[in-house]
Protein backbone atom coordinates (compact mmCIF):
# COMPACT_ATOMS: atom_id res chain seq x y z
CA UNK A 1 0.00 0.00 0.00
CA UNK A 2 1.53 3.60 -1.26
CA UNK A 3 1.24 6.51 -2.44
CA UNK A 4 3.03 5.17 -5.49
CA UNK A 5 -0.29 3.15 -6.52
CA UNK A 6 -1.69 5.75 -8.21
CA UNK A 7 -2.32 9.36 -8.84
CA UNK A 8 -5.69 9.07 -9.72
CA UNK A 9 -8.16 11.23 -7.71
CA UNK A 10 -10.89 8.96 -6.37
CA UNK A 11 -14.48 10.68 -5.95
CA UNK A 12 -15.59 9.91 -2.16
CA UNK A 13 -19.20 10.23 -0.86
CA UNK A 14 -20.03 10.55 2.70
CA UNK A 15 -21.71 7.90 4.00
CA UNK A 16 -25.52 6.77 4.95
CA UNK A 17 -26.51 10.58 3.43
CA UNK A 18 -23.99 12.72 4.98
CA UNK A 19 -24.51 11.09 8.68
CA UNK A 20 -21.50 7.79 8.60
CA UNK A 21 -21.93 5.20 9.59
CA UNK A 22 -23.73 4.26 12.74
CA UNK A 23 -21.39 2.97 15.70
CA UNK A 24 -21.64 -0.93 16.04
CA UNK A 25 -24.09 -0.53 19.08
CA UNK A 26 -26.39 0.68 17.11
CA UNK A 27 -25.85 -1.80 14.12
CA UNK A 28 -27.97 -4.29 15.82
CA UNK A 29 -27.58 -7.69 17.81
CA UNK A 30 -27.15 -9.49 14.71
CA UNK A 31 -23.84 -7.95 13.18
CA UNK A 32 -22.67 -7.98 16.48
CA UNK A 33 -23.04 -11.55 16.77
CA UNK A 34 -21.60 -12.08 13.70
CA UNK A 35 -18.58 -10.12 15.05
CA UNK A 36 -18.49 -11.86 18.12
CA UNK A 37 -18.82 -15.54 16.07
CA UNK A 38 -16.13 -14.57 13.78
CA UNK A 39 -13.80 -13.40 16.58
CA UNK A 40 -14.30 -16.45 18.42
CA UNK A 41 -13.21 -18.93 15.48
CA UNK A 42 -9.94 -16.92 14.86
CA UNK A 43 -8.71 -16.05 18.93
CA UNK A 44 -9.64 -12.11 18.22
CA UNK A 45 -7.20 -11.51 15.54
CA UNK A 46 -9.58 -11.57 12.46
CA UNK A 47 -12.78 -9.53 11.89
CA UNK A 48 -15.85 -10.26 9.56
CA UNK A 49 -14.78 -7.63 6.69
CA UNK A 50 -15.43 -8.09 3.12
CA UNK A 51 -12.98 -8.21 0.45
CA UNK A 52 -11.72 -4.85 -0.32
CA UNK A 53 -8.59 -2.38 -1.25
CA UNK A 54 -6.90 -0.04 0.85
CA UNK A 55 -4.31 2.40 -0.47
CA UNK A 56 -3.00 5.86 0.31
CA UNK A 57 -1.92 9.33 -1.15
CA UNK A 58 -0.04 12.65 -0.31
CA UNK A 59 -2.15 15.98 -0.38
CA UNK A 60 -0.41 18.48 -0.89
CA UNK A 61 -2.91 20.62 1.67
CA UNK A 62 -3.23 21.09 5.61
CA UNK A 63 -5.89 19.91 8.13
CA UNK A 64 -6.97 21.96 10.85
CA UNK A 65 -4.80 22.40 13.62
CA UNK A 66 -1.83 20.41 11.49
CA UNK A 67 -0.41 23.41 9.57
CA UNK A 68 3.02 22.37 8.82
CA UNK A 69 1.74 19.07 7.34
CA UNK A 70 0.68 17.33 4.43
CA UNK A 71 -2.73 15.14 4.12
CA UNK A 72 -2.41 11.43 4.04
CA UNK A 73 -5.79 10.48 1.99
CA UNK A 74 -6.76 6.85 2.62
CA UNK A 75 -8.88 5.26 -0.18
CA UNK A 76 -10.85 2.29 1.26
CA UNK A 77 -12.77 0.63 -1.71
CA UNK A 78 -15.62 -2.50 -1.24
CA UNK A 79 -17.40 -3.67 -4.56
CA UNK A 80 -20.90 -5.00 -4.80
CA UNK A 81 -20.57 -8.64 -2.81
CA UNK A 82 -22.52 -11.41 -1.37
CA UNK A 83 -22.34 -11.69 2.03
CA UNK A 84 -20.98 -14.89 3.85
CA UNK A 85 -22.16 -17.22 7.45
CA UNK A 86 -20.08 -13.84 9.24
CA UNK A 87 -22.63 -11.42 8.26
CA UNK A 88 -26.48 -10.77 8.97
CA UNK A 89 -27.61 -12.06 6.00
CA UNK A 90 -26.10 -15.07 4.53
CA UNK A 91 -26.38 -15.55 0.63
CA UNK A 92 -27.63 -12.10 0.02
CA UNK A 93 -25.85 -9.21 -1.77
CA UNK A 94 -24.30 -6.30 -0.24
CA UNK A 95 -23.58 -2.52 -1.66
CA UNK A 96 -20.24 -1.67 -2.70
CA UNK A 97 -18.85 1.23 -0.93
CA UNK A 98 -15.64 3.86 -1.78
CA UNK A 99 -14.61 5.74 1.77
CA UNK A 100 -11.85 8.48 1.78
CA UNK A 101 -10.57 8.84 5.39
CA UNK A 102 -7.51 11.42 6.36
CA UNK A 103 -4.84 11.56 8.90
CA UNK A 104 -1.98 14.17 9.33
CA UNK A 105 1.39 13.49 7.15
CA UNK A 106 3.50 13.87 10.21
CA UNK A 107 5.10 10.54 13.09
CA UNK A 108 1.60 10.07 14.64
CA UNK A 109 -0.45 10.26 11.66
CA UNK A 110 2.06 7.87 9.86
CA UNK A 111 2.19 5.81 12.87
CA UNK A 112 -1.89 5.39 12.69
CA UNK A 113 -1.58 5.14 9.28
CA UNK A 114 0.27 1.64 9.88
CA UNK A 115 -1.77 0.46 12.49
CA UNK A 116 -4.84 0.99 10.30
CA UNK A 117 -3.11 -0.89 7.70
CA UNK A 118 -2.35 -3.96 9.60
CA UNK A 119 -6.57 -3.64 11.30
CA UNK A 120 -7.47 -3.95 7.02
CA UNK A 121 -5.18 -6.51 6.84
CA UNK A 122 -6.78 -8.61 9.80
CA UNK A 123 -10.35 -7.56 8.92
CA UNK A 124 -11.12 -5.48 11.79
CA UNK A 125 -11.78 -2.03 10.25
CA UNK A 126 -15.35 -2.99 8.22
CA UNK A 127 -17.92 -5.06 8.59
CA UNK A 128 -21.33 -5.39 6.71
CA UNK A 129 -24.72 -3.98 8.30
CA UNK A 130 -28.24 -3.30 7.46
CA UNK A 131 -29.01 0.59 7.25
CA UNK A 132 -31.75 2.44 8.29
CA UNK A 133 -32.85 2.02 5.11
CA UNK A 134 -32.96 -1.59 5.29
CA UNK A 135 -29.85 -2.29 2.88
CA UNK A 136 -26.91 -4.45 3.97
CA UNK A 137 -24.31 -2.67 2.82
CA UNK A 138 -20.55 -1.92 4.03
CA UNK A 139 -19.32 0.18 6.97
CA UNK A 140 -17.34 0.71 9.43
CA UNK A 141 -16.80 -1.76 12.31
CA UNK A 142 -15.85 -0.35 15.58
CA UNK A 143 -12.88 2.16 14.60
CA UNK A 144 -13.93 5.72 13.88
CA UNK A 145 -11.99 6.99 10.80
CA UNK A 146 -11.67 10.71 9.70
CA UNK A 147 -13.97 10.71 6.27
CA UNK A 148 -14.17 14.54 6.19
CA UNK A 149 -10.94 16.66 6.50
CA UNK A 150 -12.43 19.63 8.40
CA UNK A 151 -16.06 20.28 9.70
CA UNK A 152 -15.70 19.28 13.61
CA UNK A 153 -15.46 15.77 15.24
CA UNK A 154 -19.48 16.23 15.05
CA UNK A 155 -19.09 15.48 11.23
CA UNK A 156 -16.16 13.21 11.24
CA UNK A 157 -13.41 15.72 10.42
CA UNK A 158 -11.07 17.82 11.87
CA UNK A 159 -9.94 19.47 14.54
CA UNK A 160 -10.66 17.35 16.77
CA UNK A 161 -7.43 17.03 19.34
CA UNK A 162 -8.14 14.07 20.87
CA UNK A 163 -8.41 11.53 17.69
CA UNK A 164 -5.32 10.14 17.22
CA UNK A 165 -4.98 9.38 20.52
CA UNK A 166 -8.23 7.65 20.62
CA UNK A 167 -7.81 5.46 17.40
CA UNK A 168 -4.30 4.44 19.03
CA UNK A 169 -6.43 3.12 22.00
CA UNK A 170 -8.67 1.94 20.47
CA UNK A 171 -6.54 -0.21 17.84
CA UNK A 172 -4.24 -1.36 20.84
CA UNK A 173 -7.66 -2.47 22.57
CA UNK A 174 -8.25 -5.33 19.46
CA UNK A 175 -4.33 -6.08 19.63
CA UNK A 176 -3.19 -4.10 16.99
CA UNK A 177 -0.11 -2.06 18.00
Amino acid sequence: MGSGQSSDKLHCNRYLNGNGPPPLAQQGPDTQQAQEGMNERHGGLHGCQPQGQMTWVILHRELPRFPDDNTVQINYIFPDGTQTEQHPHPGQPYAALRLCAYLPDNRDGRSILKLLEKAFNEQLLFTVATNREGEDVVTTASIPLKTQADGGSGVDGYPDSDYLKTVRKLLRDKGIE
